[in-house]
């Protein structure tokens, strides 16, 4: 989308003396145009979270929230507060309305991506680790969505935990993992993901080998490419294109992907561009579902104000150490010493050591490097 600049004011708009209906008309069509940039500077206003005014409620309007800490109560893990922040980042695989042309999976709703952000004190450097969504974890008692409750299991693939109680029951899932209690949720759906990247006018990305997924609907040829938004879902959910088809190595591609995607807004220009801002605005809150404490425009950009300084080089990705389930092949279980060493190191706000994640299957697949 281009620079639009009509309606922008260059001036002060002063009412002369005299005139007769020409100059008038001339006057009220300048006072017009000044009227639409003012709504449309109030869109940046807005977006950049001050201001009020229909924008301001229509933006708060398209945010869905959860009430975590309504749901959950007391029994979490201690809320340290160290300058530190941890949030659980959940990519949601509804595979219905208009997610479900990107594929089938049994049940309902399916938190596909799932990760850990830990922002260090200060702000300025982040880990991110990464949940293989076939992880074999203990899940705690959930409330279901129709009041029911299931009840506690030890034994529970990790993306099931969202499909029998939504948010809160996948935030119970990661802090009795973890032992550190989460400040805040954020969910992005498949169809806003991809409206979300169209909007940003794609996301440029190197493939150093070709990627071919008739599952997600990928064709890439090695070399650069600027993904629109059905191709970047494609990326970020191929598992067959890459490697020996594990989520593994599906996750080393969401990890690249969302280091090019931090790259790509910081050079996409929206502030210079109120139109695209408003549509970035737009199309970003309708996508998320964030927890009760960031569920208004204000609350969200302060949030997000304050992350602004870290960059794709000040963020280290990693995948949560795991090896074989002996019990099923086709799924994995948390290396327990090296798991324990990574959760103590984030409850510390510590740097993850690398010896917590050496050993772990994810810490080398047939993807790493495919995509830079």
């Amino acid at each position: 989308m281009g620079d639009d600049s009509r309606g922008t004011p260059t001036g002060s708009h002063r009412r002369r003396a005299g005139g007769g209906r020409g100059r008038r008309r001339k006057v009220r069509a300048r006072r017009r145009g000044w009227r639409i940039a003012a709504w449309t500077t109030a869109g940046v206003v807005v977006a950049g979270g001050a201001g009020a005014g229909f924008l301001y409620f229509k933006f708060n309007g398209n945010l869905n929230s959860v009430d975590i800490n309504a749901a959950l109560g007391k029994n979490r893990p201690e809320n340290i507060d160290n300058g530190s922040q941890d949030i659980l980042v959940l990519g949601s695989d509804s595979r219905a309305g208009a997610n479900g042309k990107y594929g089938r999976d049994e049940g309902s709703s399916r938190s596909d991506t799932a990760m850990i952000v830990h922002v260090y004190a200060g702000h300025k450097k982040a880990s991110v680790v990464s949940i293989p969504r076939d992880t074999i974890v203990p899940r705690p008692q959930c409330r279901t969505p129709d009041g029911k409750t299931s009840p506690a299991v030890k034994r529970a693939q990790f993306n099931d935990a969202y499909s029998v109680g939504g948010a809160a029951c996948a935030v119970a899932t990661v802090e009795q993992m973890t032992n550190i209690r989460m400040d805040h949720y954020l969910e992005v759906d498949f169809s806003g993901f991809q409206k979300l990247i169209d909007k940003l006018g794609g996301v440029q990305v190197t493939t150093t080998k070709p990627i071919r997924d008739n599952f997600s609907h990928l064709n890439l040829a090695a070399g650069t490419h600027t993904l629109n938004g059905e191709q970047s879902l494609g990326l970020v959910r191929t598992r067959h294109g890459v490697g020996d088809g594990s989520d593994l190595g599906r996750i080393k591609l969401q990890q690249a992907f969302i280091k090019a995607l931090l790259d790509q807004v910081k050079h996409v220009g929206v502030f210079t561009n109120p139109a695209k801002l408003y549509g970035i605005a737009d199309t970003a809150t309708k996508a998320l579902t964030t927890d009760s404490e960031l569920n208004s425009i204000d609350k969200l950009y302060s949030f997000s104000n304050g992350l602004k300084g870290i960059g794709s080089g000040d963020m280290h990705m990693v995948t949560l150490p795991v090896g074989d389930d002996p019990v099923d092949k086709n799924r994995v279980i948390p290396l327990a010493e090296a798991s324990q060493q990574l959760w103590t190191a984030l409850r510390n706000d510590q740097p993850i050591p690398d010896s917590a994640v050496k050993d772990g299957a994810g810490a080398k697949t047939e993807a790493d490097d495919v995509v830079k």
